[in-house]
């Protein structure tokens, strides 16, 4: 069996990831060393976890970009049933947090299986589509039999309960199956099948509702706007510039989680709007050379996971930023690479890792052919004539 040649990855994304993690050492630390410091009486305690993180996930990175992406394609759907094996036990056996059970817990270590099905499912329907083919658009042998498979994925996230992680799932298939030209009338079929599954859902409990008219009031004075209006704040303290590194004032106790889902908006007050403009267009960047590199994939499973990947990175982290800016309401959504936490750290690292992977297999970054590679037209220096082909 002939061995694939491969190229160099693309270092444009490596770096851009890179940054991110990088930068996030410092933010993270700004962010959480207040209430580190009264909790553990340690500042920095945060700060060394969230360093372990990034170098695990630095780690998980490397580990992707030496798989053989066709041998994985493979193992999607036993990653993918085993992930919603453990969306089932986290819902009968996960601790609470907050009132809901999104997290899974052995010993000491938390994980957040919601993460890891996020990008089983998105390899799977890679994986579906890529082998299907043109029946993707055949309603029973290719679109229903997806549909289960992100219906329940998304379901059992939804029941943790984690309504915005389970929308971003339904949002992510959805393009997924657009991409792969699923007729346009099923998707919408879907959709307006799905509108009032979704409004039971929300009338199911009351402060559901109460979050959805507090976001549309606007009040600052609302119990559920309290976290939204300290993010903005702190945006305002930071102006075009910022207040300088480490001299946040919504991290002392007036903003919760501003280390993690709201750690956009420290970022916007010490580095004021420069800063945050700066973070944006990293991601932009990763999202422009993810879909070159879709763009120049060798093989329709390669594009549509590279294209999978690139939507799930940009997409969170627009969604991030527009929920700290007040365009959104507010979820739990982390933002990738940025965020203090584990699980999204860990498999969007390995997801990247995928990506860079598939750029190594593509003509983007051709390696410098070595001697053997060369081929040697007869009657030149070095020629065999006996191996004239």
């Amino acid at each position: 069996m002939m061995k694939i040649r491969r190229n160099h990855i693309d270092l444009a994304t490596l770096t851009a990831v890179l940054i991110l993690m990088v930068l996030s050492l410092g933010v993270v630390y700004s962010a959480s060393s207040t209430w580190a410091y009264e909790k553990f009486g340690e500042s920095s305690r945060l700060l060394n976890s969230h360093a372990i993180k990034i170098l695990l996930g630095i780690a998980a990175m490397f580990i992707g970009i030496n798989i053989d992406y066709i041998k994985f394609k493979k193992f999607t759907k036993p990653a993918l049933v085993i992930a919603i094996v453990f969306l089932a036990a986290t819902i009968v056996l996960g601790g609470e947090t907050k009132g809901a059970t999104r997290w899974l817990r052995f010993g000491s270590i938390g994980f957040q299986p919601s993460e890891f099905a996020k990008f089983a499912l998105l390899f799977h329907l890679c994986a579906l589509i890529s082998t299907k083919g043109e029946l993707v658009r055949d309603l029973q042998k290719g679109y229903l039999p997806m549909m289960i498979w992100i219906g329940s994925v998304a379901g059992l996230v939804v029941l943790q309960p984690n309504f915005s992680a389970g929308t971003m799932i339904i949002l992510l298939s959805c393009v997924m199956l657009f991409v792969s030209r699923a007729k346009f009338i099923h998707l919408l079929v879907t959709g307006i099948t799905a509108l009032p599954i979704l409004g039971l859902y929300m009338v199911s409990a009351p402060y559901r509702m109460d979050r959805i008219q507090s976001f549309i009031s606007g009040h600052s004075n609302g119990k559920f706007n309290y976290q939204l209006w300290q993010g903005i704040i702190g945006f305002g303290n930071g102006g075009i510039f910022g207040v300088g590194p480490g001299e946040s004032k919504q991290r002392d106790f007036f903003l919760p989680e501003s280390y993690g889902d709201f750690v956009f908006s420290i970022i916007g007050e010490e580095y004021g709007f420069i800063g945050t403009m700066f973070f944006l267009a990293l991601f932009l960047f990763i999202m422009l050379r993810g879909f070159k590199i879709a763009r120049y994939a060798k093989d329709e499973f390669s594009r549509l996971l590279a294209i999978g990947i690139t939507s799930t990175i940009t997409l969170y982290a627009l969604v991030n930023a527009g929920v700290t800016l007040g365009i959104l309401p507010t979820t739990g959504l982390p933002m990738p690479f940025v965020s203090y936490g584990g699980s999204s750290l860990l498999f969007s690292s390995f997801a990247i890792g995928l990506l860079l992977n598939i750029s190594s297999r593509t003509d983007m970054h051709p390696r410098a052919p070595t001697i053997d590679e060369t081929v040697v037209m007869p009657g030149t220096a070095g020629a065999d004539p006996g191996k004239i082909y």
